[in-house]
């Protein structure tokens, strides 16, 4: 569904697939769209919104918050302890050939600087999409089932207290997993008006909602 697309470019059996494949939320769009005498993409937008609410919800419900949260921890620090030595060697490339950058007269250490954190936001959101991909298809029963799955999560990941570092980046300071933790956690519901799709993303890229955050395909 193309933002400011029109109903004959959409493809919502194609949406429907990977809504269920992908991300494990069920929602008729087709019969939705099917009675309704009007649809925009932002309606569709809000219906699938809704959808991944509800799926999280009952998840939560069933299981208990606390509980939930822990397993959602243990995914997290799994999904860091996965690609963290891939980053690390990123950023080993990237020092390696970092003094190129002065034959276009750059200054070397504020590029790897730049680059460097570049690599962090990117290590950011892949394990930001591991963690939503896992919450919203693992299968739970009950309660105990996912305390044994947070169990065995924990035991493999072994990250409970680890403190990953950029040797040389930021000055060698290091990062908290409270503060990886925090730079990933989704944001909390609003409790405030509903963002429009043309107003400004709440992010602060200065791009619209319906371009940024808003955007779901």
């Amino acid at each position: 569904v193309p933002v400011e697309s029109m109903e004959e470019q959409w493809d919502i059996p194609a949406l429907e697939h990977l809504l269920v494949n992908e991300w494990g939320i069920s929602v008729d769009l087709q019969g939705w769209i099917a009675n309704a005498d009007t649809v925009d993409d932002e309606e569709i937008v809000t219906r699938v919104i809704e959808a991944a609410k509800k799926n999280y919800k009952d998840k939560e419900e069933l299981t208990g918050r606390e509980s939930f949260a822990s397993f959602e921890r243990s995914v997290m620090l799994y999904s860091l302890d996965m690609h963290w030595r891939e980053h690390l060697a990123a950023l080993d490339r990237l020092r390696q050939g970092i003094h190129l950058r002065g034959y276009a007269q750059k200054d070397p250490k504020q590029e790897y600087r730049r680059e460097a954190f570049e690599l962090y936001a990117e290590l950011l959101d892949v394990v930001k999409n591991d963690v939503i991909k896992t919450v919203f298809t693992v299968q739970i029963k009950s309660a105990s089932e996912l305390d044994e799955a947070t169990e065995t999560i924990a035991d493999d990941g072994q990250v409970k207290e680890m403190q990953f570092k950029h040797n040389q980046f930021a000055d060698g300071e290091s990062v908290p997993v409270e503060q990886v933790e925090h730079a990933i956690a989704p944001a909390p519901m609003r409790e405030g008006p509903k963002i429009g799709r043309n107003d400004p993303c709440h992010c602060g890229s200065g791009k619209k909602y319906k371009h940024c955050h808003g955007k779901i395909a």
